[in-house]
């Protein structure tokens, strides 16, 4: 009777969904082709979800999420509570995998979901939409013309990219500002991973006694690694006493980058905890090869500060090895699996949840600094305070705050060794 049951709830799932696929392509036969959905591909992504998803999954509610929608992403917003999550069509993964290597035609920002609507997380300093003024925390609402209500993150992506040189035009909510238009030229986007090495002699700030060295890190990729060793050594043969390290508005990356840049300031135990189903936990340690010297450690994060830059605030912050300064993080603690489909689409799914080194989860709750610094706000035409659009370093309150700190760090360790 047991065999007969296993047999039958598979049977019964094809059945179901080959009914509901049927009717519903009669009357939707355009978006099924715009999706590239078939009864195959919503099979094979309903195996997957059933079998890696972090959290068990009720087959019947996915069933009834794609009868209700008609499209595999409205299938899994439908059945999960989960944006990052995600069904991309045969364009939409080939972008994802050039955005791993750092290069592709587009505006230069990173998008993400925040409250339920398509954000931008960053723009990626010296690209059109930076130039263009866009801003962290702006809602995209349209892309050329389209709304972007019920739109997916690869697809609201795969409409800003295309040809250099050819425009595209953006809807953007600002706060509470009625919404406007921005036509932004693209550009063939190269995004490095370090976007600033200063060397801050001694006396630039008040009260800087000892000279330190900076590094903004505005993304975690594959050339992360090689980018900010090359920065590091450039900054220790000149004998900084500490190290800034800014993360704001870095909205995360691969893995693999975040687990390099942390292990180059911890020379052993845990870096970060990955739980998956069932709560089995495997955690990712240290090793001393590559470890620079020790240096007095402060790292900037901001609300913007997202994924791999959590991993990396919530390793030194944990272990001891840095101290936080700026305000609580993005809060997007968990992992992506990317599982290449049949059809040449992929699904991105959510495999396991990130822990801090010290055991904290990081989804939905963020990190929150040692020293919480608020930017002050700016009006429209007023000069930037921030450092990231243009200010100097010393207008910066958080850049300021984070050479105090330093300074203090550094005695302390001068009291100590002598």
């Amino acid at each position: 009777m047991l065999a007969k049951a296993r047999w039958f709830v598979p049977f019964l799932v094809v059945t179901v969904l080959a009914a509901a696929f049927g009717a519903w392509t009669v009357q939707h036969r355009a978006e099924a082709r715009a999706e590239g959905a078939n009864l195959r591909t919503v099979l094979e992504v309903i195996s997957l979800l059933k079998t890696q998803y972090v959290e068990e999954i009720d087959s019947l509610s996915l069933i009834a999420g794609f009868i209700e929608k008609g499209t595999i992403n409205g299938m899994l917003e439908s059945a999960l509570d989960d944006p990052y999550t995600r069904y991309m069509d045969t364009r939409a993964y080939e972008q994802m995998q050039i955005d791993a290597y750092g290069q592709y035609g587009g505006i230069g920002i990173m998008v993400g979901m925040k409250d339920g609507r398509l954000s931008i997380i960053a723009p990626f300093e010296g690209t059109p939409g930076y130039q263009a003024g866009l801003r962290p925390g702006d809602f995209i609402v349209s892309v050329n013309g389209r709304t972007t209500e019920y739109m997916s993150l690869d697809e609201a992506v795969s409409l800003m990219r295309g040809p250099e040189g050819e425009p595209v035009v953006l809807g953007i909510q600002r706060s509470d500002a009625p919404p406007f238009e921005v036509e932004i030229v693209r550009a063939v986007i190269q995004v490095p991973s370090v976007s600033d090495v200063t060397f801050v002699p001694s006396g630039r700030f008040p009260g800087q006694a000892h000279p330190v060295g900076y590094v903004r890190l505005q993304r975690f990729s594959e050339r992360t690694n090689e980018e900010l060793e090359n920065a590091l050594r450039r900054l220790e043969a000149q004998n900084p006493a500490g190290l800034i390290l800014d993360l704001r508005d870095n909205p995360g990356g691969t893995l693999s980058a975040a687990i390099d840049v942390a292990n180059k300031f911890l020379a052993d135990g845990p870096i970060v905890h990955i739980v998956g189903r069932d709560e089995a936990r495997r955690t990712v340690y240290a090793f001393e090869r590559g470890t620079h010297p020790y240096l007095p450690l402060v790292v900037l994060v901001n609300g913007f500060s997202a994924s791999a830059s959590e991993i990396v605030a919530g390793a030194l912050q944990d272990r001891g090895r840095a101290t936080l300064v700026g305000t609580p993080t993005f809060g997007k603690g968990s992992v992506q699996t990317i599982v290449p489909l049949r059809d040449g689409s992929a699904l991105a799914l959510t495999s396991a949840r990130y822990q801090t080194a010290g055991g904290r989860f990081i989804n939905e709750e963020g990190i929150t600094p040692d020293f919480v610094v608020e930017m002050p706000q700016v009006g429209e035409g007023d000069p930037p305070v921030s450092s990231l659009y243009g200010a100097e370093l010393e207008q910066d309150p958080q850049v300021v705050k984070a050479i105090e700190v330093l300074m203090s760090a550094i005695n302390a360790l001068e009291r100590r060794a002598g």
